[in-house]
Formats: C-alpha cells, structure tokens, sequence
C-alpha cells in the first residue's frame, strides 16, 4: 500500500501509470500529436517527450477549444494519458475526455487537487493510481 491523497473528480474512471510533470501547459491543438502521443509545440519545455499511458501532471491547460477533439482522439488511438491530474479544472479538456467515453469507449480520468496534495505528486517518482468516483470522490494513491 502506498500513500493515499484526496482529489475531486471531473471525469470518473480509474488508471494507474507513471507521472510525467509538465513544466508548462500544453494545448493539445497544435501542441500534442495525436497518433504518436508526442508533444510537437515549438519551445515547449517538454517537446518530444511521450504522454502515452502516463499520469499527466498538468496545473492548468491553454488553447483553443479544438484540444477537446485532439484529447479524444489521442485516446481512441492508445496514445494519449490514462489519467490526468490538475490543479485547476479545464472544461475543454473535461470535453475531449468525456467524447473519448462516449464514442470510443475510451476512460481517462481527470481530477482536482490542491496546492498540497499537487506538491507532493510533484515530489513523486513512483507509479500512481487514480480512482476518480462518480459521487466526485477521487483518490491518488502512491505506489
């Protein structure tokens, strides 16, 4: 058993992965290749690195609307995250996440933490299991 960290759930699901911290948002459109799971964006600091099956650690999102689209179809494809995590709640992305389910059948938690349960999955560099309940209930357990 790892350590067990409280959140609120905006898509429900559960996942579990290695973290990967973005050190800057990302919007999906333009920033994120959806058939390779790569983040494309000129100079973003993480450019070139793979979110496929990972636990995205992403403050907050930026960008257009469209990244709802990008999101859903990373996920069709297996190449997106299996789980975000957020410090505050994206409705956009909570978009691409919801259409992913409903079309696809494919489930990527997302979940709202605060300022110190976000540093201490910063500080982490083990696996990490997310359970997003529908009665808004989630939970972060470091593995």
């Amino acid at each position: 058993m790892g350590e067990l960290l409280a959140g609120r759930t905006v898509e429900s699901g559960s996942a579990r992965g290695l973290p990967y911290r973005l050190a800057a948002p990302l919007s999906f459109w333009g920033g994120f290749d959806a058939e390779r799971g790569l983040i494309v964006e000129k100079g973003h600091p993480d450019h070139g690195a793979s979110l496929q099956g990972r636990v995205l650690l992403m403050e907050r999102a930026k960008g257009s609307s469209s990244s709802s689209s990008v999101l859903a179809e990373a996920l069709r494809n297996g190449t997106g995250p299996c789980a975000m995590v957020m410090c505050e709640a994206d409705l956009i992305v909570a978009l691409g996440a919801i259409v992913a389910r409903e079309l696809y059948g494919a489930v990527m938690p997302i979940v709202v933490v605060d300022a110190t349960v976000w540093q201490r999955l910063c500080d982490n560099e083990g696996a990490l299991t997310v359970t997003a309940l529908d009665d808004g209930s989630a939970f972060l357990r470091l593995l």
